[in-house]
């Protein structure tokens, strides 16, 4: 079976990872996995590519995704793939355009949305216009896969077509995503953070969506009170030398403040943390709370997207946009002790475990696309 997997684009991101999780997690080995990226082959494509998965950069500008179709339908028609599986709502769009664009090829049609939808007054002018074509077009997938139950009701309440719907969670590689005590304590000494200092993280890319300014602002409140906490950020353009983030810490705190920019080391830098911290204003299924989960990390999470359902008991959520709300979320966990923390710790790992493996996703997806294609296939013969 030829699965064509069409996405916006390969930088660092949510969907990218999911993507590049799925085919590293056993789809590439089910199943003949192509994969064509609209803009460029960015930091996840090489990865991709090493598993052995064909690559194929477009390069084309945001503002012009619909040239790329024409490029598109000639791969797509010498292919003569089985499903066409867009990811993200460009990519949604293009895989649909390719799809109606080539006859004679019953291919299953699949979308994946991996946004939430709270308000398009987040969006982009152009990705504004994007999604209103995802919605147009929505009763022509075969299925539209959403990575929470949040995501999904919010689309189908903006007008997605429903009966197509189904949620698949992210897959969470339990192997990699685990606690490491060399890394903890190798990172710790390079940072210069004390071995029985407490450790609050957040990894997310600079984005009004991830809401620094809520982490930060909790946090600096914290730190000048409390002199043997520190916190470790990472994530695109999180950096010392970024003013907009800079600026939100306080001179008289900010060595206990460690900016990292974007690293490729998370599961690392998730052991060296004693509680993880979302403070999202938004999100769909976010993969790191997940992983930090699964390195053993209690966490502190905003409740949106699914978030409360990903922690359950194992950590703490507090209401969005709440600074206040988000402080007592830290001084709760301040108050534990380290037996209890760890307890939390455990307890969130065996969660992952046992609802969000790797291997379960990649089951669940596998399954879909056969029961799909081998229902197209038999509607095309009783059509014949």
């Amino acid at each position: 079976m030829k699965i064509v997997h069409i996405i916006t684009g390969l930088s660092t991101g949510g969907a990218e990872r999911a993507l590049y999780n799925l085919l590293q997690g056993g789809l590439h080995t089910e199943f003949d996995c192509y994969v064509v990226s609209l803009r460029t082959k960015g930091t996840i494509g090489p990865q991709i590519q090493a598993l052995g998965v064909p690559v194929i950069a477009l390069g084309i500008p945001s503002r012009r995704t619909l040239v790329g179709v024409i490029n598109l339908r000639h791969f797509i028609k010498a292919l003569q793939p089985d499903v066409i599986q867009g990811w993200m709502y460009h990519g949604n769009l293009a895989a649909t355009l390719t799809s109606n664009f080539v006859s004679n090829i019953p291919a299953v049609l699949a979308w994946n949305i991996r946004h939430s939808l709270y308000d398009l007054g987040y969006e982009k002018l152009m990705t504004r216009q994007v999604i209103r074509a995802n919605r147009f077009f929505s009763n022509t997938p075969d299925v539209i896969l959403y990575n929470s139950h949040l995501s999904r009701k919010q689309h189908e309440a903006f007008g997605f077509i429903a009966h197509n719907g189904q949620v698949i969670p992210n897959g969470i590689d339990v192997q990699q995503f685990s606690f490491s005590s060399t890394s903890r304590q190798r990172i710790r000494i390079e940072l210069g953070i004390p071995p029985d200092a407490l450790v609050f993280g957040h990894v997310a890319r600079l984005h009004s969506m991830k809401d620094h300014p809520l982490f930060l602002g909790a946090a600096a409140n914290v730190a000048l009170r409390h002199s043997d906490v520190y916190f470790l950020l990472s994530g695109r353009d999180v950096s010392p030398e970024n003013p907009s983030i800079a600026q939100l810490i306080p001179e008289k705190v900010r060595n206990r403040f460690h900016l990292l920019g974007e690293r490729s080391d998370v599961e690392e830098l998730m052991s060296t943390m004693d509680v993880f911290c979302l403070s999202s204003r938004g999100e769909g299924f976010p993969n790191v709370l997940g992983e930090a989960m699964a390195v053993g990390v209690p966490c502190l999470a905003t409740d949106v997207g699914d978030s409360a359902a990903i922690v359950g008991d194992t950590g703490v959520i507090v209401p969005p946009n709440n600074e206040e709300a988000f402080i007592a979320g830290i001084e709760h966990f301040l108050t534990m002790s380290s037996e209890e923390r760890n307890l939390l710790g455990t307890m969130a790992r065996a969660r992952i475990a046992a609802n969000y493996t790797l291997g379960i996703i990649v089951n669940q997806y596998a399954g879909l696309y056969e029961k799909l294609v081998g229902k197209k296939r038999s509607s095309s013969s009783c059509a014949a």
